[in-house]
């Protein structure tokens, strides 16, 4: 399911060699159930999917950075796909994908990449964003990228509590455990190498959180777990046993997915942020 209704795109890929494309995009996860294609429901990757093979004209496969779930935004999300060589006009497909996926899809950013480059397994880090509005008043200015919370938030505690959170864990008790394709439980041990709240004023708290990778639901778990130590549900020394515990019951209910936003990828030499910054390039000469 997609929101357009764009001319229909031929059943096989073109024949021929192929180069790997690289595309950094921005999206509102409000109208999407998630990024990854999902049939009968609208996601991140079947509007963007449809709008790129409408423009190069054969069907693509994407693979992403990271698969955002349901409400979850993007700022600097990385994608790849194959082409055929030279069929991509980098200019040309990213004014064309924004005419299809406005307003809610923006690509920043369209590469010639090298072919082993792959959006998610070539990534060495990832960082998130979570938004919280503080304030007994909502507002309805921040209501659609911010997690409104009324009761009084006690900051200090909260960045204490984030130590727990930083080196390399077993995060079961943040997220759910999945089988993977053999029978066995799959690892859910990952290293985050940042994790801290920043006041930015008049009530607004942000979250930073980086990390090589990150477990289904984790960042939302981890921000929930965290906002019930800022109401004294939860002092800042409870969080490396609950860590350690593995337990899910013990940590907090999942943070609202419209505060969260996939904010970069970090590659070898590269990051997302560097497309998205440095939009539009420069002319030539």
């Amino acid at each position: 399911m997609t929101l357009f209704d764009p001319e229909p795109v031929p059943d096989a890929p073109a024949a021929g060699p192929t180069e790997r494309i690289r595309m950094v995009v921005a999206y509102d996860g409000a109208p999407f159930s998630g990024f990854a294609r999902n049939e009968g429901v609208r996601t991140v990757a079947g509007d963007l999917t449809q709008a790129i093979s409408t423009v190069v004209g054969h069907p693509v496969e994407l693979t992403c950075a990271g698969r955002t779930d349901k409400g979850v935004h993007a700022r600097a999300q990385v994608v790849t796909f194959d082409a055929p060589v030279g069929a991509v006009d980098p200019v040309r497909l990213t004014r064309s994908v924004n005419r299809l996926c406005s307003p809610s899809i923006a690509v920043w950013g369209v590469t010639t990449v090298a072919a082993d480059f792959d959006a998610r397994f070539s990534a060495t880090a990832r960082r998130y964003r979570y938004l919280v509005h503080n304030s007994p008043i909502p507002d309805p200015a921040s209501a659609a990228s911010a997690w409104h919370v009324d009761s009084p938030l006690g900051l200090p505690a909260m960045v204490l509590a984030c130590d727990a959170v930083i080196g390399e864990h077993d995060f079961a008790c943040f997220c759910r455990r999945p089988k993977r394709r053999d029978g066995e439980e799959a690892s859910l041990v990952r290293r985050v190498t940042e994790a801290a709240w920043h006041d930015d004023g008049d009530g607004r708290l942000r979250f930073e959180i980086e990390a090589s990778s990150f477990c289904h639901q984790m960042v939302r778990s981890v921000v929930g777990t965290l906002v019930d130590v800022g109401r004294g549900r939860k002092r800042p020394g409870d969080l490396l046993g609950i860590i350690r515990s593995g337990d899910r019951d013990r940590a907090g209910d999942l943070a609202p997915p419209h505060g969260l936003t996939l904010w970069t990828v970090r590659y070898p030499g590269w990051s997302s942020d560097e497309d998205r910054d440095g939009w539009p390039p420069a002319e030539p000469g």
